[in-house]
């Protein structure tokens, strides 16, 4: 890609934030979009199919920037700990994108694709955890559970309070599954 390439592709890119930063984004336009971004319709469509997959790929950037936070994915099942608070500072370390990109409608993306993305990460390495439900239900819980206690609480009780407190339930969350023999998920995680 060439330098006047991606200062195009860069354009684009701060025009649409600049414009879903306060429009929801089924009602921005290519139109409104190339005028902010100083560039042609024709030029848009070269290197996007539509407004959505605009969307998509900046949403992708960000969910790969939160996995990327994740040192090891396999701890999601070994050290949920460590995963939770990993998980909390990359929400909040990408907050103000998070905020722009998955406001009203793409809201539930975020968890949702996040989830996705490590669960096949994961799974890719561990086939067979695939099918295990506890496996997946401890994913999605903590994830979720992880995602929207940042996003209702940090703003009211602050960063430091919902991180300590992600991490205190994760931690006698994760204690109970390892005392508790009767759960099959409890021997794959001492494992």
């Amino acid at each position: 890609m060439d330098l006047r390439e991606k200062k195009t592709i860069r354009s684009i890119k701060n025009a649409f934030l600049e414009i879903r930063s306060r429009t929801p984004l089924e009602r921005i336009t290519v139109k409104e979009l190339c005028e902010r971004a100083e560039i042609s319709k024709a030029t848009f469509y070269l290197h996007y199919r539509d407004i959505y997959d605009l969307s998509d790929i900046l949403q992708m950037e960000i969910i790969k920037s939160i996995i990327d936070s994740i040192q090891n994915v396999e701890d999601m099942i070994y050290d949920p700990c460590k995963v939770s608070r990993e998980t909390v500072d990359a929400f909040f370390a990408n907050r103000s994108m998070i905020n722009i990109l998955f406001s009203g409608s793409q809201f539930a993306r975020l968890p949702e694709q996040l989830e996705s993305e490590i669960k096949s990460t994961l799974f890719e390495k561990y086939p067979d955890l695939k099918d295990d439900v506890y496996v997946n239900v401890r994913i999605t819980y903590q994830l979720m559970g992880s995602f929207y206690s940042y996003y209702k609480y940090e703003n009211i009780f602050g960063f430091d309070k919902v991180r300590t407190s992600v991490n205190d339930i994760t931690r006698l969350f994760e204690k109970a599954i390892r005392h508790d023999k009767s759960i099959p998920y409890s021997q794959s995680i001492e494992e």
